[in-house]
This record gives structure tokens, C-alpha cells and sequence, in this order.
């Protein structure tokens, strides 16, 4: 609690001279009722204003994902079938009809695949099984990465530093063969897969 002093200046008499405020510190009833009124002129002031409204357009937009180098798509990690559909339209130009392509194929080769975006890439794999493939993006090319691919016959062209891991590079012109691709994609489905 603050103490305030107040000092009055008084005459030898004990009066207080003329012009000096004996309520130091306080407001005067009629400031004060003046002051209520100007706000309450303030707030009728303010909602006889028409309001602008945004554009519908506007209003319920969604900001796209923003795209991170070589063009892959950022996705919140979350697990399911809609945030890989989220990446799949996000993705960029001719890459995208590569992705719904490859999701597609997926689906009708692993009945019932878990999907899930982790890193901002899409991970397919199978319940207490793990994640058994994963989709990129990159500038030229979309990269499907086989987490066992060194398992799969034949074995997917693109090495990896990780001793397992096999690539199957996409460009733009590049024919997909997706007999090989649903070949590789079963057997991958049936191995043991990479928990992350």
C-alpha cells in the first residue's frame, strides 16, 4: 500500500487561500462526468460507422504450403491419408500427377496402408509393420525411397549412404513402369519396415 501525502497551504488564520485545490490528486465530479460523456459519444460515434467487410475471397482463404528447396512441399507432420493428400496438391507442376499417381498405386497394391507426413515427406507403411516407402521432392525429379530396397528383387537403381535404403528417381519425361513399381511396392509392404 502507497501512503500519499497531501500538504494544504493554509494562512497564520488557518484558511485556505483562494485558488488552492484542497483535493490534490482526485478528480472533480463534474471532469469526471464530462470525460464519461465524451467516451459514450465516442462509442455511439463508432458503431453508427458502417464496418467495411472483408471480401469473401479473403475472408476464408487458405494459405497454401509453402514450398522449401527443390520444391517439396512443407507439411506439418501429422499422420493419416489428408495430410498426404494436403502434400500430394501442393506439389508442384508435372510432379503432382506423379503423386497421385504413386499414391494411387499404393493404395490398390497394400490394402489398408497407414500413411503418415513426417520431414515433410510422405511415408507409407503397414500397421506394426512400420514405414516401408517414402515420396520427395526435389528440382528435377521426385525421389521414392524403398527403406529395404537392397531387399527387393530387383533391386531399385538409385543407392543410398544407408546400407538398406534403394531410390527410384521420377524426372518429368521419365516412362514409369507401374508393373516394376507395383512389384517393388508389394514386397516392400511385406518386409519388416523403418520405425520413425
Amino acid at each position: 500500500m502507497v501512503a500519499r501525502l497531501v500538504a494544504t497551504v493554509t494562512d497564520p488564520d488557518g484558511n485556505v487561500p483562494i485558488g488552492v485545490s484542497t483535493m490534490a490528486g482526485k478528480t472533480s465530479r463534474k471532469s469526471a462526468k464530462v470525460a464519461k460523456k465524451a467516451a459514450a459519444e465516442r462509442v455511439a460515434a463508432k458503431a453508427a460507422k458502417p464496418r467495411k467487410a472483408a471480401p469473401k475471397s479473403q475472408s476464408r482463404k487458405v494459405a497454401k504450403p509453402a514450398l522449401l528447396a527443390g520444391g517439396n512441399p512443407q507439411i506439418a507432420k501429422a499422420d493419416g491419408d489428408a495430410p498426404v493428400q494436403a502434400y500430394i496438391a501442393a506439389m508442384p507442376g508435372w510432379k503432382r500427377d506423379v503423386g497421385r499417381r504413386l499414391d494411387a498405386l499404393i493404395v490398390r497394391t497394400v490394402p489398408g496402408v497407414r500413411k503418415a507426413v513426417k520431414w515433410n515427406s510422405p511415408l507409407y507403411g503397414v500397421e506394426r509393420q512400420g514405414w516401408f516407402l517414402g515420396i520427395h521432392c526435389f528440382t528435377k525429379y521426385v525421389k521414392v525411397a524403398f527403406f529395404r530396397g537392397t531387399s527387393l528383387r530387383p533391386v531399385p537403381p538409385g543407392e543410398s549412404k544407408n546400407k538398406d535404403t534403394r531410390y527410384l528417381d521420377i524426372h518429368e519425361d521419365d516412362k514409369l513402369d507401374e508393373a516394376q513399381l507395383a512389384g517393388w511396392v508389394k514386397q516392400a509392404s511385406q518386409l519388416p519396415g523403418e520405425r520413425m
